[in-house]
């Protein structure tokens, strides 16, 4: 399971023109599930996202979670995020979960964030086509992946 976790000052869903869901200073996780992702996964890569310190303190430094910055969480599904680029120049999704493990997978890591963090978990539609806007505060953008936990 791999999360695009972007630090906003605000990020919106947009399908088909019409706006689903918006949130103002927090954090936009664009949430990626692979075939073989389980509880364990999820778990542990929802107890890092909502712990993670990257907003700033009254000193300036990253020392802040979502929760103590008093923000919002968006989550949106994005199953390119397991694209394979190695070979030839048209990426291959193989390696993304089905959308039948998908799909509900991603709604437990949106409750388990909700749990975890205490604030509020806003979402994309799974499997829409999606306008998703963002102002990338800093920029901070990390990348986290449950299978490679160094």
């Amino acid at each position: 399971m791999r999360a695009v976790i972007q630090r906003v000052t605000t990020a919106s869903v947009h399908i088909g023109g019409t706006l689903h869901s918006r949130i103002d200073r927090g954090l936009l996780v664009l949430l990626g599930v692979e075939q073989g992702d389980g509880a364990e996964d999820r778990d542990w890569l929802m107890g890092k996202v909502a712990q993670m310190r990257i907003f700033s303190d009254e000193q300036g430094k990253m020392n802040r979670n979502v929760a103590e910055a008093e923000g919002a969480i968006l989550v949106v599904s994005q199953f390119t995020l397991h694209a394979s680029t190695k070979k030839g120049n048209r990426p291959s999704f193989l390696r993304s979960a089905d959308p039948a493990l998908a799909a509900p997978m991603v709604e437990e890591c949106c409750e388990l964030l909700e749990e975890i963090s205490g604030v509020p978990v806003k979402r994309g539609v799974f499997g829409a086509d999606m306008q998703v806007s963002l102002c990338n505060d800093g920029p901070v953008t990390i990348l986290i992946d449950s299978r490679d936990r160094q």
